[in-house]
């Protein structure tokens, strides 16, 4: 920030006292009943910035619950429809989760796939048949279809989350009340 504005410093203001108030807030680590798994949770909204570039979210899980790499960024590209926007921030953020897979592997610890949750069932489809069959989709990059690659591999699974059960929601958008206090539960695994 090059010029701050009394509007930037009541959001500095507010946000000091949330984090003073919620210093014994943490995240609370859970480790799966069957062993190792890797859960990474991808979201982006769509074209929310001025120059029409898009935010992605994503948070990875080790076991049942909470985070061990949670990002928010801006997206480099602008892309057209928030399928795409989707499909970008997946295409960005799973090569994370396959190297905490292979990490983990390393380890001595097993972990056959990584599963991928996604809110947009476009996205999914995108993903799982490796390449465009609609004029609205056709201008997206081959490249990015290295994740069907993964997904024919075995080495990712891909499912269907709803939106209200997204963690990574919270890292897309600015949210208020009970909508941020019940996804800052969700992506801490932390009970008030």
């Amino acid at each position: 920030m090059t010029k701050s504005t009394e509007e930037d410093k009541d959001k500095l203001i507010r946000l000091l006292k949330y984090v003073r108030a919620s210093k014994n807030i943490g995240i609370r680590l859970k480790p799966g009943d069957k062993g190792i798994s890797i859960n990474c949770y991808v979201d982006a909204a769509y074209g929310l910035h001025d120059d029409g570039k898009s935010v992605t979210g994503s948070v990875i899980v080790i076991g049942d619950g909470g985070p061990v790499h949670a990002k928010s960024s801006k997206q480099k590209i602008v892309t057209k429809s928030s399928t795409e926007a989707e499909f970008v921030g997946t295409s960005d953020s799973v090569n994370q989760a396959l190297y905490l897979k292979e990490f983990l592997l390393e380890q001595g610890h097993g972990c056959k796939y990584v599963l991928l949750f996604q809110d947009n069932q476009s996205c999914m489809t995108l993903i799982k048949k490796g390449k465009s069959r609609s004029e609205r989709t056709r201008h997206m990059s081959i490249r990015q279809f290295w994740i069907t690659e993964k997904v024919s591999s075995g080495e990712i699974k891909v499912e269907y989350l709803p939106t209200e059960d997204m963690i990574a929601n919270l890292l897309t958008k600015p949210l208020q009340g009970s909508q941020f206090v019940n996804e800052r539960k969700m992506l801490t695994n932390w009970e008030m």
